[in-house]
């Protein structure tokens, strides 16, 4: 047996559970200037479809209709957004300590206006702007909610860029 080589995969995208799709849909696309690949829809639970047998496989029988609306970032990842008529409205207590999707992150340069935008639409700043290496990368942090509840970060810089060595220096 032939040793497959590991390689980086890449990231497709996120799916987030919103309480009003339409609202969410505007949030993203004005606020965080997400394009809208596809608008709101209504998938029902449906075994003579593709779409209504596969959410049954993932979502189970406990369900009748839900909508879902697809957006992407100016870099390819998807953002696909469901909102359940019976879910709760309101997002879980934040706790970074269990198990599970802790946050995702956004990049922009300019992050004090992003965060703007998102308080002036509802949303929170959790925290101030915080710089990751004070005098030596001038690279800024930040985290915060959407309308919605859902905590995700700020990054001025690349991933890479802010945590690899020489990437910048003074």
């Amino acid at each position: 047996m032939k040793k497959q080589e590991t390689y980086p995969k890449s990231f497709s995208h996120i799916g987030i559970t919103v309480p009003n799709i339409k609202e969410a849909v505007r949030f993203y696309s004005e606020v965080m200037g997400w394009y809208i690949i596809m608008k709101p829809s209504t998938v029902k639970k449906e075994r003579d479809t593709a779409i209504g047998q596969m959410c049954i496989d993932v979502f189970g029988e406990d369900w009748e209709e839900f909508e879902i609306a697809h957006l992407s970032t100016s870099d390819g990842i998807g953002i696909e957004l469901f909102s359940f008529p019976h879910g709760i409205k309101k997002a879980p207590e934040f706790n970074p300590f269990n198990t599970g999707l802790f946050h995702f992150c956004v990049q922009d340069p300019d992050i004090e206006n992003l965060i703007d935008k998102i308080v002036s639409f509802g949303g929170k700043q959790r925290m101030p702007i915080r710089e990751y290496y004070p005098n030596e990368k001038p690279y800024k942090m930040c985290y915060v909610e959407d309308p919605f509840g859902i905590v995700f970060e700020i990054y001025t810089h690349s991933y890479e860029l802010t945590y690899s060595s020489g990437a910048y220096s003074k």
